[in-house]
This record gives C-alpha cells, structure tokens and sequence, in this order.
C-alpha cells in the first residue's frame, strides 16, 4: 500500500459537505449519540457538533470498538457523517462503513490523506469526493483507488470465502478479507479463542447485524466470550426496564448465543479461567480487554472493530497485521512518569488517561512506575483509561509488564508526565459538585479482590440512604464473591452488584433516575459517564467512593499526593 500518496480510497463512494475537522481523535461510541448524531463527549473538541451530513476530518478514531456499531446505525437512519477523512490508520469507523457498504447496500466514503494534505484541507469550507478525486475550493487532489493487497488466502480460506462453509461464513470472510487489504496485511492468522464486544445495545444496528448473522446459520468456530450486554438478562423486566429497550438488547444476547458464544457478559475476560497465555493469538474486540491482553497477559490481538469480532469467531483467522506483528508491539514513545509518594490507587487510572492522551496515535513505553508495584487489578485501571484517550492498542509499563524489556523503538521520541499534569487532569474529571447521589463501581467489571477491597473499606458500615453505591461484575466473580462471603458483606453495606451489564451500558431505571452526581473510581467512566448518562462525575480513589458513600459528599480539591 503507497502510504505516501497523498490521498486514497479507503472505501469507495461520492459525498459532497461542510467540512467538521479536529486533530482530536473521536470515540463514536460515548461520543456520538446514534439518535442526534451530536458529539456528547464533554471533554472533545467538538462537543454539542453535529455531524450528520458533514465530511468529518480527524487523524483517527480512538476509544470502544462499538464506535463501528453507532456508525452503521448512524448511516442506516440516515444520520450519518456524509464521509469520514483521516491521516492515519483507521479499521473501527471504516470497518462499520464496510458493513455499511457490504450488508446494507449504504455507501459512506472513507478517505485518507497525507498529513500535510489533510492539514491543508482541514481549513477549507466544504468538500467534495468524487470517484477518481478530492475537490476542495480551487483544488483537485488525484484520489488513488482503495488498496487491493496480494492477500495469500488458504484452501480453507478459499473454501470459506466460496461459501464452502455456509452463507454467514462467506459474508464473514468477505468482510475480513476486505479489512485485511485496507490494513495491508498479505496473509490471515488462526486465533486460539474470540471475545465479541458487538452484543452491547448501543444502537439497533447491533441487532439488525447479529439477527442477520444468526438467520444465515452462523456459528463460532473458535471458543468465544461474550462481552456485558445491555441488561441484566434474567432480571430486566423486574428491575423496570422499558420492553422497548430490554427486549432487543435481551435479544442481542441471544443472537451471539445461538451462535455458539459463552454467555459471559464480562467486559473483564481476562480475569475469566479461559483468559489467554503469552504469545497466543486472539481475537478479541472491546478496548479495555484487548489492551490488557497485549500489555499485561503477553498475548495478541489487533483492537478489532465491532462487527469484525464476530467475522473472526466465525473463521478462527484474523488479519496477519499490526500487534500480531512483533515489529508493531515496540513502543515508538517513551513516557517519563513522576510518582508521587502517598499515592492511592486513584493513581494508576489517572496516569492511564494521561499516557493516552499523550500518546493518542502510538505505543508507549511508561517508565518510573515499577517502584510502586502496580498489581494487576491497578493495570486493569490504568489500561481501560488509557483506552479511552489512545488509539494504541497497548503499552509497556517499565518493570510491570513482560514485553516492557525489549520495547523501545531506536525512534522513539521521550514526553513526560508530570505532577502538574495530574492536577490538571483530576480538576478535568472532577468538575462536579460536592454532593453525590450514586457510587459507580465495576468499569470495566470489579474483580474479587475489588469487591474484597470494597467490602474492606466499608468495614461493616452502611452507605446513606440517599446515596446508591452499585457495583458490576461479570458472573464468574459474582459466584465466588457469594462463596467466600464478599458479596454478604457488600449487601450488608447497602451495595448493589449486578451481573451482565457494565456502567457503560446501563441506563434508566437500574441506573437511579434522580442521580445528579455519580461518584467513580474508573477513569474510564470518569471520561465517558457524563455523555452516556447526563450526569456530571466525580472520579478518585476506593476510599473516596466509600466516603461518598457514607456522607454523601466528596471534598473538593486534590488529593495530598498530587
């Protein structure tokens, strides 16, 4: 692939619009609402835009891998970007375009442009994409077609994409391969195991893609997880939930189910018995996860989109590209970190949101961190946060982590990250008031030394009436919680803990309708909980939370290691 052209067809098509431009990456998913097509995301750029109908300009995506699903969605009714430009690699937005495109017969052009061309034409008006060329005011740009790798398929690969294997399985690999040669990969890959993210309602895409994937007689091939759902699938019509909402996402459950997926509903697989070893090929999808198998677990996968995870599963081959790639796994920027003695555990997330946002388009290397010994539920936090401000999908944590060793690139170039940085980004994520009416634990899902530190905390005492504290956790967790007394301790607290679903996918009525402040200690729903709910967050420590808990209030200012 000519990556120094200075504009190509990533997927074809014609679109003529205003031009909505950022050198900010946008995470669809909890910065789009699929309803509006509005950016929700407070802390970006362009928040309160709308993109419908618009030529969307930014570097890349960044963010969940449902960031897929809300596009489809968008370009199904009608509210989609008219197309998306970017300068850099991109699969999630694009592989929704492809479905788009695919299954749907809705064609939405995705371009990109050399860097110095899309600065360029970041400053026009409008523009228009036609089929050979970019017209921009006075300038036409040469629009080289989209890539068509020398993919080097198997018999079986052959036989699958042939239909040998059924309907579905064909759809599969079309759209696989049709990914493959966008990333430039020349081969496919077996995986050992799948964990699909796509069974999250967050739009009725979702549906409409797993139903049609069913109907067609899909089934996974490889053992494939399922990530939280939207509803807590045995208790929903008791809890309150509207049959408008519950019964599709209920539905979309049962669609990977039929399918043969494992009805985990965690979007912490790697705390599950089946979790990967160093070195093992997966394809798993949703940010958090694939982060941490990469950084923490040794193991290997791309941060497949929505849509492609299933593709995957139903093929056991995913793309031979990116992080599959030893030359991809090196850390092209080194991050030096202060750390601060006195530190809780509200660090570890923290300095997660800051390496991404100082490292949004590359693989970082952290270093500094090793003398405060992060355990592994301190990585799972630092890893989701960082998630949800890079595009990367992993890092290296200096003495932490088992590929760190080797990791820097001779090219990489050296930022640090520095006190004052904190302080910034804690007043960025706490601009709430004092007064909190809900504690939001489980984002992604609590392990069981979580709920174990949790029901520590509390030490027999009880949150305020007036205050919920609500934890998620996958079912494996919950069992043993319930086992070894955890979960008797937290409910003698007044905390709820509830199965399936995750704060990113929760809403009314199991999300308590008169909250006004929610109080968290994941950075990642810190970042995206004040779009998906409405409410304004709070985000600290484990202590913090329990002291929001029992007084109703959080104490402005910075915590005394900062």
């Amino acid at each position: 692939m000519n990556h120094t052209a200075p504009a190509r067809s990533i997927m074809g098509g014609t679109a003529e619009g205003r031009v909505v431009a950022t050198q900010e990456a946008l995470s669809f998913w909890g910065g789009v609402d699929p309803a509006t097509g509005k950016v929700i995301d407070i802390h970006h750029p362009l928040h309160g835009e709308c993109l419908t109908g618009a030529v969307l300009m930014m570097p890349s995506s960044r963010g969940s891998c449902t960031g897929s699903g809300v596009l489809l969605d968008l370009a199904l009714t009608g509210r989609a970007p008219a197309a998306l430009v970017f300068c850099e690699a991109e699969d999630v937005l694009t592989l929704g375009a492809l479905v788009a495109a695919e299954m749907f017969g809705r064609q939405l052009p995705v371009v990109r442009l050399r860097p110095d061309v899309f600065a360029s034409l970041s400053q026009v008006n409008t523009i228009r994409i036609e089929a050979e060329a970019i017209v921009a005011d006075d300038r036409t740009i040469a629009l080289l077609p989209p890539a068509t790798s020398a993919l080097s398929l198997t018999d079986a690969d052959r036989s699958m994409l042939e239909g040998g294997e059924g309907v579905a399985v064909a759809q599969a690999m079309r759209i696989l391969t049709a990914m493959a040669a966008q990333q430039g990969a020349t081969s496919l890959i077996d995986v050992t195991q799948g964990h699909i993210d796509g069974c999250i309602y967050a739009s009725p895409a979702n549906l409409t893609f797993a139903e049609k994937m069913a109907e067609l007689g899909g089934r996974v091939r490889v053992p494939t997880t399922m990530n939280a759902i939207s509803v807590d699938r045995a208790n929903w019509r008791s809890q309150g939930v509207p049959e408008d909402f519950g019964d599709p996402a209920a539905r979309l459950a049962d669609a990977y189910v039929r399918m043969g997926c494992r009805p985990t509903f965690t979007c912490s697989p790697y705390l599950l018995d089946s979790a990967p070893g160093a070195g093992e090929a997966i394809g798993w999808a949703e940010s958090n996860a694939v982060i941490f198998a990469n950084s923490v677990l040794g193991a290997r996968t791309a941060k497949h989109p929505d849509f492609l995870d299933l593709c995957i599963a139903l093929t056991g081959r995913a793309p031979l590209s990116g992080v599959y790639l030893d030359e991809n796994r090196k850390a092209t920027r080194i991050l030096d970190v202060e750390l601060p003695e006195g530190r809780d555990d509200a660090f570890w997330p923290l300095i997660g949101y800051l390496a991404g946002k100082a490292s949004p388009d590359r693989i970082p290397l952290l270093r500094g961190l090793a003398a405060g010994s992060p355990s592994r539920d301190d990585l799972k936090a630092l890893c989701a946060a960082f998630g949800t401000t890079s595009a990367a999908p992993m890092l290296h944590v200096e003495g932490a982590t088992p590929e760190a060793g080797g990791a820097q690139h001779p090219n990489a170039d050296h930022r640090a990250i520095t006190r004052a940085d904190m302080a910034a980004a804690w007043k960025m994520l706490n601009a709430g008031p004092e007064e909190v009416e809900l504690v939001a634990i489980g984002s992604p899902h609590a392990s069981l030394d979580e709920c174990r530190a949790l029901a520590d905390a509390f030490s027999g005492g009880h949150r305020l009436p007036g205050v919920m504290v609500i934890v998620t956790a996958g079912r494996d967790v919950i069992a043993a919680a319930e086992s070894d007394g955890t979960l008797g301790r937290l409910r003698d607290s007044g905390v709820q803990v509830l199965p399936d679903l995750c704060w990113c996918s929760i809403s009314e009525p199991v999300f308590p309708p008169g909250t006004r402040a929610v109080m968290t200690n994941s950075g990642k729903y810190a970042h995206y909980g004040p779009g998906l709910s409405g409410r304004v967050v709070r985000f600290g420590s484990l202590a913090n939370c329990v002291e929001a808990a029992v007084t109703g209030r959080v104490p402005a200012g910075l915590p005394n290691w900062i």
